[in-house]
């Protein structure tokens, strides 16, 4: 597994504040960094380039040796408990409202690609014999909203933080991927902007991924693009009810490893981060927050969301990842394309 370091040596499962400010200093400057580069180059999204310079850090000399030794309490930190924070507040950008909108076909539609690209996915991982915690996660970062959806299952599911590395470095991989080749089929396969729009929503992975992708085409694209992902990002909240009563039910406390062995106790049904995002959906859709504290929150979520990819990039190690990831990454690609093709299928009868 490509990671500086799988387990934390005795006494150093919670640091304490002064050990966590390396890491969580390195986050915010890398984060300052990606949101500069966006700025320039609005293309690229900054939690794409946040999981980017991550994994830049921990294979540059003497940046790899700070990003494994010092900061590796606090970028550990960021990757776990920044991330949940930022799966709340991204329920501010889900509106029940913008949902319904859509109309009941489209609603339908959009449920049963992600339900097509989750099993799909999870088949072709086990095809290409990946473990069955990894091909979980692959499956929920593709079919519904990346590294943020990952990040929920993994929690659910008590997986280890570190095994959450490599899926958000696929699930990065293949979204930055769309943004290059998603716009340049337009043309060739005679597509109008609305169904372009709807396509990247149904199909691309992370939210900022669909933001970078459907822009090339114009406003109308945009518009059905973010509230087709939205659709798919309010399902987090389903499926991670289901993995955590599926988890519940399945484990064993007293033979259980890494984070489930903690005091012995069966995970949370539905983890209180989950129901902060159902909260905050709740909050956005009844119309109760101005825009402006929908903007703050929009930046928090980013901030957030940035410092937590960061974090986890920092742990990729590619020399490790080419000698064992071979098999993942040609997964991920297959995966890919079952989703773009599912997508496609959907948008033609969505907005076709």
């Amino acid at each position: 597994m490509p990671v500086s370091r799988s387990q934390p040596a005795p006494g150093e499962g919670r640091p304490g504040a002064g050990r966590l400010l390396p890491g969580l200093a390195t986050a915010a400057l890398a984060l300052a960094a990606a949101f500069l580069v966006h700025w320039l180059v609005p293309v690229l999204p900054a939690m794409t380039l946040a999981v980017v310079l991550g994994v830049l850090a921990a294979n540059v000399p003497g940046a790899g040796a700070w990003t494994a030794g010092r900061a590796r309490p606090g970028l550990d930190f960021a990757g776990k408990h920044l991330m949940r924070g930022g799966i709340v507040l991204l329920g501010l950008k889900v509106s029940i409202m913008d949902v319904l909108g859509l109309g009941w076909l489209a609603l339908v539609l959009i449920t049963a690609v992600v339900v097509a690209s989750f099993g799909g996915t999870y088949l072709i991982a086990r095809l290409f014999r990946l473990p069955p915690v990894t091909s979980l996660l692959v499956a929920t970062g593709f079919s519904i909203c990346g590294a943020s959806a990952i990040g929920a299952v993994a929690a659910v599911r008590r997986i280890r933080h570190t095994d959450t590395v490599l899926p958000v470095a696929l699930v990065t991989l293949c979204g930055t991927l769309a943004i290059g080749v998603l716009p340049l089929l337009v043309h060739p396969l005679q597509l109008t902007a609305p169904v372009f729009g709807a396509w990247t929503g149904a199909s691309v992975h992370d939210v900022g991924q669909v933001v970078a992708t459907a822009q090339t085409a114009g406003t109308a694209a945009l518009g059905i693009a973010v509230v087709v992902k939205l659709t798919r990002v309010l399902l987090l909240a389903p499926v991670a009810a289901l993995a955590g009563t599926h988890h519940r039910f399945s484990a064993r406390p007293e033979t259980g490893t890494g984070a489930d062995a903690d005091a012995g106790k069966l995970p949370p049904v539905v983890p209180l981060f989950v129901l902060g995002f159902v909260a905050m959906v709740g909050l956005r859709s009844i119309g109760w927050l101005s825009e402006d504290w929908l903007e703050a929150g929009a930046v928090l979520q980013d901030v957030l969301l940035g410092a937590a990819l960061f974090g986890l990039g920092s742990a990729v190690r590619i020399r490790t990842l080419l000698l064992t990831g071979g098999r993942a990454l040609l997964a991920a690609l297959a995966a890919w394309l079952l989703i773009a093709v599912l997508g496609l299928a959907a948008a033609l009868l969505i907005a076709g």
